[in-house]
This record gives C-alpha cells, structure tokens and sequence, in this order.
C-alpha cells in the first residue's frame, strides 16, 4: 500500500464500480459523497435534509449550498488532498462546508470548539489545514482562517471547482479522543464515510421517515458519517441539535419530531430521572461513546419507553461497528452486534485468531462472504509529517479486550492498555465499573491502577455520587458479592464530576491526580 502524500491516484473502473454495489441485494453505496444527494433529489427535492439552529434547507437548497461551499474553497485554493478544518457551531453552515469539501476532494477535519487553545493549535499543526473555518470559539492562531464574512464573500464569487474525487482517495481525518495521550489522525477514504450510513439503513429498514437527531459536535468526523451522510441515503432528515443539556435535547425531540436519536450514556443517565419530559416521538434511541451500564438502559426504558440500543464504536472503523438490533432485544453487558460489513474477532498476542466466544483483543477486518463482502476496507491510515502513513497489513487491532459469540454479540471487557496487573491477575477497569454502576449511591464510576509496592498496582475507583452519602466499606462489600477479591478496589476518591471529553468518554490521564487528590485506603 503505498504512502500517500496529498495528490493520489486512486483504483480504477473496478473498484469504483465496487463501491456502487455489493456481491448481494441491499449492498450498495452512492459513487461518492458528491453523488449521495441524488435519490432523495430525484424522488422529493422540496423534502426537508438537515434541520439546524439557523433554520431548515430543503434536499434542492442542501445541495446548491454545497456546491456554493465547494466553490468557496476553490477560490481559497483548496485542491484535491487538501485538508478542510472546521471549527465550527453545530448548524447549517458546518454541513454544507462538508459537503463543499468532498465535492472537490479535499480532506475535511474537525476541530472541537470545546477544546483549550492549545489543543485546537496541536490538531491545527498536525494537519497542516490550507483553510481554517473558524467560527466564534476558534482560537487556532494561523493565516489559513476564514472568518464567516469572507465565507460568505467566497460563496458569492462561484469558482468553478474540478473533476469529481476518487472515493478510494483520503477524504476526512478523524482525531482519536485522546484520553490516554495525543490524538492520532485517522484518515478514511469516501467509501468508509458512506458505508457506515449505507449499511444502518439497509439493516434497520429506514427509509424518508426517518428524523435522526445528534447533539454531539459535527466537528468530529463520526457524527458527520451518523448524520448527513447517513439521513441522506435514507431520503430522510438530520436533526443537528445545538444542545446537550437533558431540557435542551428534550426540546429538539419534541419540537422537530426526532424519531432516533444518539446520545452519551450519561444523558440517558439525565433523561431517565426526567420522566415528564417529552420524547414520545422516538422509536429508537442510540448510546455510545462509552460503556453504558444495564442499569442506564432499563431506567430509560422504565421513563420514556423505547430500550437504548447499545453501540460499539472506532473511530478507525469509522463509526459503528455493532449495535443492538431494532426493537427491544439485548445481552446482558454486550455492546451489540457485529454490523454486515465487518468480521471482528478476538486474537491472542501472538496475533492468532482464537475460537469463537473466547476472549481476546478484538481485532477488525472486511466480510469476504454475504452481500456485504468486499465494500469495507481499512482506513488508508494516519496523517504525519505531511502525508498518510498505511497501517500495518492485517486486521485492525482495536486495542480492546473482549468476546464475540457465534450470533455477533461483541462484548467489551476493557482497553487492552488499561488491564491493571495486580500481583499477578490481571483486573478490567470496565468490569469493575459496571458493578460499581448498580450501586445507588453511584451516579457514575472510572477505575485504574495506582503504584503500589509489592503488588505493582492497586485497584483505585473514582466515584461520582447520585447525591447519597457514599460509604466506602459498603461499596467494598457490594463488589465482593460480585467480583473476585482481588479485583476489588482499594483506593477510593469521590469527586463532583468525573472528567470527560465530547464524547462522554472519561479523560483516564486524569484519574491519578484525582485519585491523589481524594483518595482514602
């Protein structure tokens, strides 16, 4: 695989052909980004795409918003391999800026508008962007930002842009979260964008009703894939939501009629105490971005009605990789099923595939049977030094610990890196979690080892509280009648709130001054 460096010369006709369908009926992708308007153009133009803060833009307007954006960056100089950073609101403007970019093969990137300046600088430097789209929370310091009045300048002047983009060419950079270092840029081609959307549309059986809501930032990569590029291949209608907050999501449901909706465990956490609010127009509802306890799901499902649909996710995928299926089916501590165009399973550390149900670290490839055989390919790899330097050959190592059944259940025991080695057994941080969870006095629990002298490491917790006393010899006996004794904790620290990134994910590389400040043996 070779190593890319901005200006690639993809496949040919049949690789692109490929794209365009499977070995089976119901595999199939739009060409490219470019193309994945067309059907809900040809069948209704007037119906609603995307609805956001500013307003409502109609499949006709998406698409002349698009190429107006795509003219835009053209005039700014962006060509084919270009990278495209947004730092932008969650609204009209980041959408069509999205498209734009993908129109005329440039690189699309997200910056977090949440993100401390020198944070946003790091992702700036690492990729090196020829536009900056900076919004009102940019802080990136670099001559490449465009501010709001000379984007809209720009779109007035209708530069002609180039020849259609290679959908096998590097299309969008995803950044790791990060939580245990630097984000790493992962680079996807056009076809893994669209996949992800083709292969949940196909297999949940949606079609132009759908009004899929996301209060998560659209500046990282996945959200972009879930939302327009998902909604569009069902000729329905993206809800980008401008709120996180349980009042604030609540009113987006209510008002524009969200029937799925994707939301972090600790939201569902928030609307589950809130059975008064209205959320009756949803027929299914996603959590992802971490490990969302059976507790979690049954209190929503006891407030609002539909069971959550648990989610695995890689940002190296990108996106989904299982999900429970459509309904009210699920396994206990399981994060779904493995979706049609992935095989996933465990490996032991001499990279040899283990049995079916084993446990191992989770490893992910393509299906080379079914009709979705052959669509998915590996991420074209990270983006340093100014190109894209491939992944090693093989399958993926997800660098989680876990299990996939005989029917496609996958379940998570951990990060492979964050195994706390005590004495000699090994003890899962996520495990520990899950039980620490079923407590009352837990609103929310992270575990990671801490230094200790004979046994190289202890198992510490870090509590967030429901708002009850916490008593830390009653939370002991509580995992010891569900866990081996080793594995639990004995270092404890209760913090006001755990702290997390946009994605709801912990932020682990702050666990030990937590820990230090707090804790109590």
């Amino acid at each position: 695989m070779p190593s890319f460096n901005g200006e690639y010369t993809g496949p040919g006709g049949g690789e692109n052909a490929a794209l365009r369908g499977g070995s089976g009926a119901g595999a199939r992708l739009p060409a490219s980004i470019g193309e994945v308007l067309e059907p809900a153009l040809a069948a209704n133009p007037n119906a609603t795409a995307v609805v956001a803060a500013s307003g409502s833009w109609t499949y006709r307007e998406l698409d002349e918003q698009a190429d107006a954006a795509a003219a835009a960056l053209w005039s700014f100089g962006v060509r084919p391999g270009d990278r495209v950073a947004a730092c932008l609101p969650n609204d009209l403007e980041i959408v069509a800026a999205f498209h734009g970019a993908q129109r005329i093969g440039a690189v699309w990137a997200g910056i977090g508008e949440a993100l401390a300046a020198t944070e946003q600088q790091y992702l700036h430097d690492l990729i090196e962007p020829r536009v900056v789209l900076a919004g009102p929370r940019c802080l990136v310091a670099s001559p490449a930002c465009v501010d709001k009045e000379r984007w809209a300048a720009a779109q007035r002047e209708r530069a002609a842009p180039g020849s259609a983009p290679d959908p096998d060419a590097p299309a969008g950079i995803a950044f790791t979260s990060g939580t245990s270092g630097r984000p790493k840029a992962v680079v996807h081609s056009q076809r893994n964008l669209l996949l992800p959307g083709a292969a949940l549309v196909a297999t949940r059986g949606w079609g132009p009703e759908l009004r899929k809501g996301d209060s998560f930032p659209l500046t990282i990569l996945n959200l972009m894939v879930l939302s327009t590029l998902l909604t569009a291949q069902a000729g329905g209608c993206a809800v980008i939501m401008d709120r996180r907050d349980v009042a604030g999501v609540a009113e987006w449901i209510a008002t524009h009629g969200v029937t799925v909706w994707n939301g972090a465990p600790a939201q569902l956490y928030d609307l589950a105490a809130r059975p008064e609010l209205d959320l009756s127009s949803l027929r299914e509802v996603w959590s992802g971005g971490s490990d969302t306890p059976d507790a979690v799901r049954t209190a929503f499902a006891d407030a609002h009605g539909p069971v959550p649909r648990v989610t695995y996710g890689l940002t190296e995928a990108p996106t989904v990789v299982a999900i429970d299926p459509p309904g009210d089916r699920w396994q206990q501590r399981a994060s779904g099923r493995v979706l049609p165009q992935y095989d996933v399973a465990a490996y032991d550390d001499d990279g040899n595939r283990l049995p079916t149900g084993e446990l191992g670290e989770l490893r992910l490839t393509g299906r080379t049977d079914g009709p979705w055989a052959g669509l998915w390919r590996p991420m074209l790899g990270h983006w340093s030094g100014g190109r894209v330097v491939p992944p090693p050959d093989g399958p993926i190592a997800t660098g989680d610990i876990g299990t996939v059944d005989a029917d496609g259940w996958l379940t998570i025991m951990d990060r492979k890196k964050m195994v706390i080695i005590r004495g000699s057994a090994n003890v899962y941080p996520l495990e520990v979690e899950r039980v620490l969870a079923g407590h009352p006095a837990v609103g929310k629990a992270a575990v990671c080892g801490v230094p200790h002298e004979r046994l190289g490491q202890q198992v510490a917790a870090v509590i967030e509280t429901s708002g009850q006393t916490v008593d830390f010899t009653e939370l002991a006996r509580h995992c010891r009648a569900e866990l081996a004794g080793y594995k639990v904790p004995e270092v404890w620290a209760v913090v006001d709130a755990l702290p997390i990134n946009a994605m709801g994910k912990v932020v682990r590389t702050d666990l030990p001054d937590l820990i230090a400040g707090g804790s109590r043996e």
